[in-house]
Order: structure tokens, then sequence, then C-alpha cells
């Protein structure tokens, strides 16, 4: 079996580690990959480091009606069975109409929970063979917009849980990259700066955090279109300016999270959320929206707590019960690794998306 992997995304944030994941995994099971992706793009160079084939060419969003006889081109050169499509900024509609065209069994994975108009959810979704979601949410959101449901596939994403593991053993190294007192106690939130993301809700909640406890730091983690104007609200706060940083992109997360004490994601929207699923391996409880497939990944109680998004006062409330006892921290840490090993393996991704490709290739 081929396979041709689209991805269209520049940095490797979670839904391209996915198709790192994925790839690897097949290529493990004897499957021919090859990825297509754009010039100069990071997961170009992860998918190179694990010695498979990468085709990096011109994708110039949803205008680029090229991108359409560029993949037709290297299909032609590839002959792929299956044309598994990653992403949008118009790899969704552009690549799956070259799948259309080439006659090859066309896969398209879903990782927004955004919700589309029926009309065209019903063009869009007409051209995919199938669609493969991350989460029971997304596919919810599709099926109401009309989506066939035998045309629908949940597949949840992974986490690498032998890189993502518990331990503080880096804890003084924390201390010191992020300049953090002794005593510290650490929030984390780890998102792209993007309105849905919930970034103010958690700026709004801290003073009543901190109040509490103003030994607390937040670390904001990520970047995006927000992170000036984040920036500038902290600075103007003398309540957050020494409390709050905004350290960038991080590519070292498996070192970073063991040593948070709560990682905070109040997201209005989420298709699912590869950094929850990070933090949770790496044994730290979590507050969290209740949206999308959040809910699939933080188990109340048990791994950490949901709030309705944009709930200040409930995102404050439950940062603080966390933050006063540390056994309940390490209660739900424990349990959240326990969850992720259990729900969220590499191979069940694998086997879940290979499974998919077979039942098309029978169709076809």
């Amino acid at each position: 079996m081929k396979v041709l992997h689209v991805e269209a995304g520049r940095h490797l944030y979670g839904g391209a580690l996915q198709v790192v994941f994925l790839m690897r995994g097949l290529a493990q099971r004897g499957v021919d990959v090859a990825l297509a992706c754009p010039q100069g793009s990071a997961i170009a160079t992860a998918v190179r480091g694990l010695g498979l084939p990468v085709h990096e060419i011109p994708m110039g969003g949803d205008a680029d009606i090229g991108l359409v006889g560029r993949l037709r081109q290297l299909m032609r050169e590839m002959e792929p069975d299956v044309l598994h499509l990653h992403s949008r900024r118009g790899c969704d509609t552009w690549g799956a109409l070259a799948g259309r065209l080439h006659g090859v069994s066309t896969v398209l994975s879903r990782r927004v929970d955004n919700p589309e108009s029926k009309l065209w959810a019903a063009l869009k979704y007409r051209l995919p063979h199938h669609v493969v979601t991350i989460s029971q949410g997304i596919r919810e959101v599709l099926l109401r917009e009309g989506v066939p449901e035998q045309r629908i596939t949940c597949v949840p994403s992974a986490v690498d849980t032998a890189q993502y593991r518990p331990g503080r053993g880096e804890l003084r190294w924390f201390r010191e990259e992020f300049k953090l007192p002794e005593d510290a106690l650490v929030i984390g939130m780890v998102a792209q700066f993007i309105e849905r993301k919930g970034h103010a809700t958690l700026l709004d909640a801290l003073p009543a955090v901190l109040a509490r406890h103003p030994e607390a730091r937040v670390l904001l983690l990520g970047q995006g279109p927000l992170v000036e104007a984040i920036q500038q609200r902290v600075a103007a706060d003398p309540l957050l300016t020494p409390r709050v940083q905004l350290p960038g992109f991080r590519g070292d997360l498996d070192r970073v999270l063991p040593c948070l004490d709560v990682l905070a994601h109040p997201a209005y929207m989420e298709g699912l959320g590869v950094a929850l699923l990070q933090a949770s391996a790496c044994g730290v409880p979590i507050v969290a929206g209740r949206a999308g497939g959040i809910p699939e990944i933080v188990q109340p109680g048990l791994n950490g707590e949901l709030i309705e998004p944009g709930d200040v006062a409930g995102l404050a409330h439950a940062l603080n019960e966390l933050l006063d006892s540390g056994e309940r921290r390490k209660r739900m840490g424990v349990a959240g690794r326990q969850w992720v090993e259990k729900q969220f393996s590499i191979d069940a991704m694998v086997e879940g998306n290979l499974a998919v490709y077979l039942r098309q290739m029978k169709k076809r």
C-alpha cells in the first residue's frame, strides 16, 4: 500500500506532529508513505529525520487553485493507493479535488470543531471519500452539518507517552530557565495566541488566583497573532507584570510540562487538544473549557476540572482548588497518565487510520 500524506502547516504544532507519528507508525507496519508539504516547513525536517520521502511544493492557501495540478503531478509520479489530507489552508478543498480527479481514495482529517455552513459542508465533504475526525466532538459537528454518518470515522489523536513522562528531575533547570522563585507554584498554558484559546479568560481570572496564591507564576507558551496584545496587557498591569511570562514557542515541552503544577486551557473551541494529552502524560492536572473534544481528555475529578467557556470565576475557583492541595494534584496527575496511556496511544491512532485506508481501498 502507498499513502501520500499532505500537510500544509509550516510549524510542527499538534496536528503536524500527529502526521509525523502516523507516518512513522505506518512505515513500521510496512506501508509505503510519502509527505507533500510547503517549502521550508518544520514537518519536512521531522519526516526526513525518519528516513521517509518528502516532497516540498508551493502551497499558497485557499486561493491556490494551482495546488490541484501540483498534487496531481506528484500522484502521477508516485501512484498512491490513498491520498490523506491533514490540514486546511487549501489542502482540504484543492487536495480533495485533486484526489477525485486522479481517481485515488481520498481521506480528509478534520482537526477543528469550528462550524461551517450546511451548504459549504455539503459541497466540501462531498469531495473526499472519507473524513477522519480526531474527536467525537468534531464528529458531532459534521453530523449536524449533514455529513453522512457512514462517511465519518473518529480516530483520536495520540500522545507519545515515551517522550512525555512524569518527573520533576528537571525542576532546577526549569526554575533557572524561567527565573522562577523556589516556592513558586506554576500555571502553564500551551496554545496558539488566538482568541478561541481563551488567554483573556485566564488573565481575567488571575487576580482572584494571585490573591490566594501570591507565589503563583504563569507561563503562556506559544505564538500567534494575539501575542503583542497579550504582552501589552500584562505589561500594563502591575499585578501581572512580575508573575506572567510569554516565553514564546518551545520545542522542549517534554522538559517543561512535567515541572508545571497545573495546566490551564480555557478554550472556547478546540478539536481535541494535543497539549492537554501531553500534560496528562506528564502527570499534570488540567483546568480546561468544556468545548469541542476537550471533555474527551479532561475527566472532571479524575485528571482535572472543566469550566464553561468564558467562566472567569469558575476558572479561578478550579485553579485555586488545585493550587491549594499538592496531594490532589498528585492524585490527578497519576490518574491522567493512566488515562492517556489507555485511551490515546500512538498504536491505536495508527491502526485506526490504517483501518480507514483498507476499507476505502476495498470500495474502489
